[in-house]
């Protein structure tokens, strides 16, 4: 889990620093910089993937190893912050600061990374386990090396730093230093803990058109961002009684409908297709309305067999009858705990309203300064006033009515 995320320089995230929960929402007006601090997060999970920072940023096609990653929006052009009073254009530096803390781990795993987007390398770079360095780089040897190495101090097991190690400063040193033969069993663990929680990650966005269409597989443990393939996640889901139950359950309370069951249809080379059964009647996927298939879809995120750390999702109340926000917001809350972590987007007040005291240290508010393009991202906790005014005033309106936009 991500405890606490520094940012600099990355789009309109000047600076950011936020101390994160299990259950993480971010609202605010549109191009206020949630869906940049979501692409921040991607950033993140493409250095745990291993890609280079060029296919980070500007998209990789698909090969025998990985599948297809989509750029991040704008592209490396875009990437860098731009403050747009400022008369000079320097190209500048993109800085990510994250503390880890992970079951497999006794002390938080602390990371940090500086890249510069518009020559696509690293700059900088750093991993630590409490207060233990692991390894510590920055460019150095220029003139020597022509700029494509980074020079990296490898702390094996806490000693004295070896010899300036070199590694390609196209990419994160993380996997370069795991392939090192002299990297010790210790410190590799720790470096693998660390890939592991920045790459598993998932973006959930279904796409009722996908969702309602055939799976191209059998069987996953795990469907695509957009909702590839899940009717075939169901089929696994239903093959595990207890699973099955509890999604059930969630999607009987949070569709307007009288649903009695979940069912997987078969096509005419079996591939697999998801309908619902009601009153004894069947319902497949491509009759059922948008809202039921994306709320459908956000639930089974949760019941995958191969639920990752980390669940993104944007504006969750799209499709959601106002009724049942309260249910989702629950779903959510719950299944956040503990050892996953879940950050979403809403622009919905009726979200806001089922929020709970303790829930508002993770509740962000965005903002954009209009002068200078830079993005404020602060917890409710934070907002000047905001814990003794929503005492008096509901939530719902301090939101409609401006109010958070105007304590900032």
């Amino acid at each position: 889990m991500i405890t606490q995320i520094k940012i600099e320089g990355f789009k309109s995230l000047e600076k950011v620093d936020l101390t994160l929960g299990h259950f993480n929402l971010f609202v605010g007006a549109n191009a206020s910089g949630k869906s940049n601090f979501f692409d921040a997060l991607r950033v993140l999970q493409g250095i745990g993937y291993g890609f280079t920072i060029d296919e980070i940023l500007n998209g990789k096609p698909k090969s025998a190893g990985s599948e297809v990653w989509e750029p991040i929006r704008g592209g490396s052009k875009m990437a860098e912050f731009v403050n747009i009073m400022a008369d000079d254009s320097d190209t500048a530096t993109i800085r990510f600061d994250i503390s880890l803390k992970l079951s497999t781990q006794s002390q938080e795993i602390n990371y940090s990374i500086v890249i510069s987007a518009q020559p696509g390398g690293v700059e900088q770079e750093k991993l630590a386990i409490g207060n233990r360095i692991i390894f510590d780089g920055s460019k150095i040897w220029i003139q020597i090396f022509e700029d494509r190495f980074l020079g990296v101090q490898y702390y094996k097991e806490g000693t004295e730093p070896q010899p300036h190690l070199q590694f390609e400063r196209s990419r994160p040193v993380l996997h370069q230093l795991l392939r090192y033969s002299g990297c010790s069993d210790i410190d590799r663990e720790v470096i693998e803990a660390c890939i592991h929680a920045l790459s598993n990650m998932q973006r959930i966005d279904p796409s009722p058109a996908i969702v309602r269409d055939y799976s191209e597989t059998h069987i996953v443990k795990r469907m695509g961002e957009r909702g590839e393939n899940f009717a075939a996640l169901l089929k696994g889901i239903s093959s595990d009684d207890k699973l099955r139950s509890a999604y059930v359950s969630w999607l009987r309370q949070l569709t307007p409908s009288e649903l009695d069951d979940i069912t997987v249809l078969q096509g005419a080379l079996g591939e697999p297709l998801f309908a619902i059964k009601e009153h004894g009647n069947i319902y497949p996927a491509p009759i059922l309305s948008d809202g039921t298939l994306r709320f459908a879809a956000i639930a089974a995120a949760f019941f995958q067999p191969d639920v990752p750390d980390l669940i993104t999702i944007e504006e969750i109340e799209n499709g959601i009858h106002p009724s049942r926000l309260r249910l989702l917001v629950e779903l959510l809350k719950s299944q956040a705990a503990p050892n996953r972590q879940v950050m979403a987007t809403t622009h919905s007040p009726i979200v806001l309203a089922w929020l709970q005291e303790n829930d508002y240290a993770t509740t962000f508010f965005c903002k954009r300064d209009e002068q200078t393009g830079a993005s404020t991202i602060v917890p409710l906790t934070q907002v000047p006033r905001f814990l003794e005014i929503v005492q008096k005033q509901s939530i719902v309106d301090l939101f409609a009515e401006g109010w958070l936009e105007e304590a900032l």
